[in-house]
């Protein structure tokens, strides 16, 4: 099983941050975002991890390498001045990601989060296209993404919707006709295509093939300058 970590996004609310640094690679308690993923895909037994790139790309080899430092294998992907969302950014990455088997499940997990979700909860097999993690909402995204079913199936709409962790299991088969789902557009029939993972998973949803489950405890989507210390905070003062 391989893993995919979305590393790619300009993080243009966190300037200055990211004037120099790729959101990913901004520290947590004195580590890199990433890298606290890092180190959780390699305790569960990972050993190829693909890092998607744009902004910045050249820092993360400067300062991850090859990823022998945590026992994994790093392979960077580079998408262009341009990110291509994150549809687009697993579809360009999937030749790195699969088994020359449609059907084999990756780990994608988004470089901009900080969880205390342990990845070892995550199944290494799925019969469905998707496993989604899901949280409670956060102040600044109250509506939520997505809904949670008793029966453990996720659907795109619902009385108590919850926040996509942006973790997830795949099968490469929800690419399957995706541009069907997208549709033609200048940036969906571009070479590489540059589109959304979100309609593939409500498409999916649809035909009852995304699961999920809730993580209760803590997660912070780090996008602005004000979260990133709040987190920072946190985390150490968990450690004191």
């Amino acid at each position: 099983m391989k893993a995919l970590i979305f590393g790619a996004g300009l993080g243009e609310r966190m300037r200055p941050l990211t004037d120099t640094t790729p959101k990913p690679l901004l520290p947590v308690a004195g580590k890199p975002l990433i890298v606290w993923h890092l180190e959780k895909l390699a305790a569960i037994g990972i050993r190829d991890v693909v890092v998607n790139t744009s902004w910045l790309a050249d820092r993360f080899p400067a300062v991850l390498g090859d990823g022998r430092e945590w026992g994994l294998r790093l392979h960077y992907c580079y998408e262009g001045p341009t990110p291509l969302e994150t549809g687009g950014g697993v579809w360009n990455a999937l030749t790195l990601l699969e088994y020359n088997d449609m059907s084999t499940p990756f780990i994608a997990v988004n470089g901009d989060i900080w969880t205390d979700y342990d990845f070892a909860r995550l199944p290494r097999d799925i019969d469905d296209d998707a496993h989604l993690v899901l949280v409670d909402n956060p102040d600044h995204h109250p509506k939520g993404d997505f809904a949670l079913q008793p029966d453990g199936y996720v659907a795109p709409d619902g009385a108590s919707r919850l926040t996509f962790a942006g973790i997830g299991v795949y099968r490469a088969r929800l690419f399957d006709q995706w541009l069907d789902v997208i549709g033609e557009n200048p940036e969906s029939t571009a070479s590489p295509p540059r589109f959304k993972l979100a309609p593939l998973l409500r498409a999916a949803m649809l035909r009852g093939r995304v699961r999920g489950e809730h993580h209760r405890g803590r997660w912070m989507d780090v996008g602005t300058p004000e979260r990133l210390a709040e987190i920072d905070r946190q985390v150490r003062a968990s450690q004191a």
